[in-house]
C-alpha cells in the first residue's frame, strides 16, 4: 500500500484574545506522504490569528500524526467550533472588501 498523504493534528496557539493571553484550538491537516513535522509547523505559523512568536515553533503546542479516520471526524469538529467560525467570517468579510 503506497501512502499519498499525512494527516496530522496540531494544536495551535491563536492569539486576539486579550493582551498577553491565547487560545489553544485543535486543526486536522492534511500533507503529502514527504511531509515533516517541520513542514506542518511552517504551513500553521502562516495561517491567520495562530500567535508568530519570537520564532516559528511558538504558533503551536503540540502535534502528531493521525489516522485518515481521526482526520475526518477531527475535520468534522472544527466545523463546530465556535472560535473558528469566527476567525473564517471575520476573514472572509476583510477578503470581500478587498475585492471590492
Amino acid at each position: 500500500m503506497i501512502i499519498l498523504e499525512i494527516y496530522w493534528k496540531v494544536i495551535c496557539r491563536y492569539g486576539h484574545v486579550g493582551t498577553k493571553r491565547e487560545i489553544h484550538v485543535s486543526r486536522y491537516l492534511q500533507t503529502p506522504s514527504n511531509s515533516n513535522l517541520m513542514d506542518v509547523v511552517k504551513m500553521v505559523a502562516g495561517m491567520p490569528g495562530v500567535k508568530k512568536g519570537d520564532n516559528i515553533l511558538h504558533s503551536i503546542v503540540g502535534a502528531r500524526p493521525i489516522t485518515k479516520e481521526q482526520y475526518l471526524k477531527g475535520k468534522a469538529e472544527e466545523e463546530q467550533n465556535l472560535y473558528l467560525q469566527k476567525l473564517k467570517s471575520y476573514h472572509k468579510t476583510i477578503a470581500n472588501k478587498i475585492a471590492s
